[in-house]
């Protein structure tokens, strides 16, 4: 991106030229496909718990403080009424898509208690875009005059044009949205933290970065020599504050490839990042066998690409707490070589535009090697695919045991019955049970894999 257009982004991050507010921002919350229309939503946004639901009035995704300001009781935990309107769970107060309360069961017919302006619940902006659904975090009236963060990808109803092809997963982290998009605009860590996954040690080679251009509303650079000791190609990144960077590649073995991570900022300590992974290939042949990879397979992948490095982060981050945070990250990172300079140019710009989402905040203590681990909570269960996978793999293994028990049960009868003519259906028999168990066997070890990663990485098994 040119810093023409970055610089038209003039309203994100609020009026202030020296400080970038990252309230003032559109955040991507969720793929469409991962929502459900029926059921309420719930999402932390910049420490803010809010209700995602489906406002089938408006035909209109909404997002309000989830809170009922009856009780203040979770409005996640609620649902959609006959008549579209989201109801509490406490005491059935329903609310319109404005955020406005229609009725309160409790009061007398000719009682107007939900016209008062109490009654109502906060309501923040939506947008849908690119296949992902946004929200303004900050002034609702500054929503329209805020460009959203979007990739430079042609796209109609979330669906790719022109060629494109594009993959694409999230998952929440347990560290920083600001140590993310640190680790994400690093390219030199890849052929080490990922080798054996996407990276190669002996790719490694001297990463010369240059920044371009800076200015509140971001960075962009390049890397003239480019990954894979310079055989890919130029390399050039953008960074669009507060949330969204990627890294550009055309190459003649692969074509149009780009990088893009979000990294939209939970509370303290956790994000959640969307990761999304165009391509504009050269060859048919890479695209055929994308398409036919199955998206949840493909996520196994991702997640365990995201562990490469997801245990050392948590860790690395409270260990820059301790030395200062990033008002000091120069003293605490020794960065000798240009393979830093973006890592570097992200710090001071969150320094010097004051950008830090969580002021003040501390990290609470780490979290077990277990629960750094842990897929189902983090990703499985709030994916559309990856979730009917899983519940498909459950119903299988318990089809394959039902299965295998007819089978046992068949051949001890047959077994009993002393019969020449027995030998045959037990043997089939016991070949099913055999192969009922193989099968339940690879099921179960796919269903490990959408529950929790592996405590070993790719780089450390080589």
């Amino acid at each position: 991106m040119t810093t023409a257009v970055i610089a038209a982004r003039t309203t994100a991050g609020g009026d202030d030229p020296t400080k970038f507010d990252p309230i003032e921002s559109w955040y991507p919350v969720f793929y469409i496909e991962d929502l459900d229309k029926l059921t309420p939503t719930p999402f932390t946004l910049l420490d803010r718990d809010l209700v995602i639901w489906w406002d089938t009035q408006a035909s209109q995704w909404r997002a309000f403080d989830d809170r009922c300001p009856h009780r203040l009781a979770r409005l996640s935990e609620g649902r959609i009424a006959e008549d579209g309107l989201l109801e509490c769970p406490y005491h059935g107060w329903a609310f319109t898509g404005n955020g406005t309360c229609d009725r309160i069961p409790q009061q007398l017919p000719d009682a107007k208690a939900e016209t008062s302006r109490r009654a109502c619940v906060k309501s923040l902006p939506t947008a849908v875009e690119q296949g992902l659904l946004f929200i303004y975090a900050g002034t609702p009236a500054r929503a329209e005059q805020t460009p959203i963060p979007l990739i430079p990808v042609p796209m109609v109803d979330g669906k790719p044009t022109d060629g494109w092809l594009v993959l694409n997963t999230f998952r929440d982290l347990p560290y920083d949205a600001l140590t993310l998009l640190e680790n994400v605009l690093d390219p030199s860590h890849l052929p080490y933290t990922h080798h054996g996954s996407v990276g190669k040690r002996s790719n490694a080679s001297p990463v010369e970065l240059e920044v371009t251009s800076s200015d509140k509303l971001g960075f962009t650079g390049t890397w003239a020599d480019g990954p894979r000791k310079g055989t890919l190609g130029r390399q050039n990144t953008t960074f669009i504050a507060p949330c969204l960077m990627w890294h550009e590649l055309t190459s003649k073995q692969f074509g149009e490839t780009i990088t893009v991570v979000y990294a939209t900022p939970k509370r303290k300590g956790e994000c959640r990042i969307f990761a999304r992974f165009p391509f504009k290939f050269a060859s048919k042949v890479p695209e055929f066998f994308i398409k036919a990879t199955p998206e949840w397979y493909s996520h196994i992948n991702n997640n365990a690409i995201l562990e490469d490095d997801q245990i050392f982060l948590h860790h690395q981050e409270r260990y820059l707490e301790q030395s200062g945070g990033s008002t000091n990250f120069s003293q605490s990172f020794y960065l000798p070589t240009k393979a830093d300079a973006f890592v570097f140019e992200y710090r001071q710009w969150l320094n010097d535009y004051r950008a830090e989402p969580f002021p003040g905040q501390t990290f609470k203590p780490p979290l077990t090697t277990e629960r750094l681990l842990d897929r189902y909570h983090s990703h499985t269960e709030h994916c559309h695919s990856c979730s009917t996978a899983y519940k498909n793999i459950q119903t299988a293994k318990s089809a394959i045991v039902i299965i295998a028990l007819l089978a046992w049960i068949s051949t001890t009868i047959l077994g009993l019955t002393g019969s020449e003519n027995a030998l045959f259906p037990a043997l089939i028999s016991i070949g099913i049970v055999l192969g009922g168990t193989l099968g339940w066997w690879g099921l179960n070890r796919l269903q490990t894999k959408l529950e929790r990663g592996d405590r070993t990485p790719a780089r450390n098994r080589k």
